[in-house]
């Protein structure tokens, strides 16, 4: 297993990770902007044979997606939009990998202060990775947040600079 910044030939396979694996999926235009934008937050997991067999889309929020905030009261922070792992490479640690890798740039490089992400409330297995094993807690529970109604937590991981 490897892991690895992404690159823009990976997109195509993090796309085909995402439709098999989440209800929520991203235009190859998305995955570019993520790529091109920040291309320091998102990696890939490859098996031996160089297949893309898990991902995180990450990204630092701009100033205008910070709702109510005035600009000068801007504190940069880091997103997770999406992480998935093939089903068959689960339980082997590389959600954990994944995350670490991009909250560490995240904190290193843009001086974030923190990462937030959502997850469904249904997810049992990632709010286990999220709150018990990285250390994220819930800040809201946004009400029919994805497409087909369900909740999300809104989750936060504050980072030690």
């Amino acid at each position: 297993m490897n892991i690895r910044a992404v690159r823009v030939e990976d997109l195509a396979g993090m796309q085909d990770c995402n439709l098999h694996n989440l209800p929520e999926n991203y235009t190859m235009k998305y995955y570019l902007y993520h790529a091109l934008s920040w291309p320091s937050l998102s990696y890939v997991a490859e098996d031996h044979n160089g297949r893309i067999v898990g991902y995180i889309l990450a990204k630092m929020e701009e100033v205008d997606e910070q709702e109510g905030q005035p600009a000068t009261n801007h504190v940069p922070h880091g997103h997770v939009t999406s992480i998935s792992v093939m089903r068959s490479y689960r339980r082997l640690g590389l959600a954990k990998k994944l995350m670490l890798q991009s909250q560490e740039a995240m904190s290193s490089i843009y001086r974030a202060a923190f990462v937030s992400l959502h997850v469904r409330k249904s997810n049992r297995a990632a709010l286990g990775l999220y709150r018990d094993t990285l250390g994220f807690s819930v800040k809201n529970i946004e009400e029919k947040y994805y497409a087909d109604g369900e909740d999300a937590y809104a989750m936060q991981l504050t980072f030690e600079n």
